[in-house]
């Protein structure tokens, strides 16, 4: 499938965005290389005029969340290879149905998580990059865009997360890291969920990819990180 967000004609212009990581943007943003930013924003339609103010470091205006966002994903579609969510790559899209949790904690992780055919996505980021969550930054005592606060949520947070009691499969995960392990407690976590499905486009960071032989098949497990969710169109529109 291709890459390139251009190429997704079905995609809409405007999104609906569910979840934005300002943190990720911000840090890709800044090292986008100065000479490329004015043929950037061009493609993605950020206005030249406050780009080129915020490249000269002028107060104000500056270009908004949305408008570096724009920026990053062009970049991103311009020096990356982006994957598809069954073939991911560093970066990778995908278009699925996502279960929600983590709305009850401002100041902690979110997790995301959905199915197509053998492909499970399960995205880790931190929840007050949900619209509509703000936080002090003072209060947020630590990133949760990285796989060790992921295993720390499956070890603590299934009663609290909407998560159906565990299988005789589910290990509490006390022992050595395990990479295959982790790829099935991942699975069984998500298998858990029972908040309804939201059907989402994403763009995220490739934390770690695996395959895993269960009953029914080969399951391929996809953890991520993301930049962006966004509502999906709605195809009966």
């Amino acid at each position: 499938m291709a890459s390139s967000r251009a190429a997704m004609s079905d995609w809409s212009d405007m999104r609906y965005y569910m979840y934005v990581s300002e943190s990720k943007v911000g840090m890709l943003f800044q090292q986008i290389p100065q000479k490329l930013l004015q043929q950037l924003a061009t493609e993605a339609k950020v206005d030249l005029k406050v780009l080129s103010l915020a490249v000269q470091k002028e107060a104000n205006p500056e270009p908004s969340l949305y408008g570096r966002l724009d920026v990053v994903e062009e970049y991103l579609d311009r020096e990356y290879s982006i994957g598809w969510m069954t073939e991911p790559t560093t970066w990778f899209r995908g278009e699925l149905g996502l279960q929600i949790a983590g709305y009850e904690s401002v100041t902690g992780p979110v997790f995301m998580t959905g199915r197509q055919a053998r492909t499970v996505v399960a995205l880790i980021g931190s929840a007050h990059h949900l619209l509509g969550h703000n936080a002090p930054t003072e209060s947020i005592l630590g990133c949760y865009s990285m796989l060790p606060p992921l295993f720390q949520l499956l070890r603590e947070a299934r009663e609290n997360w909407h998560i159906v009691p565990p299988d005789s499969r589910t290990r509490v995960l006390d022992g050595p890291w395990n990479e295959q392990q982790a790829l099935i407690d991942v699975l069984d976590f998500s298998r858990g969920m029972k908040s309804p499905p939201v059907k989402c486009e994403f763009l995220a960071r490739r934390l770690l990819h695996g395959a895993h032989v269960a009953d029914s098949g080969v399951v391929d497990i996809v953890i991520g990180t993301p930049l962006y969710v966004a509502m999906a169109e709605d195809e009966n529109a």
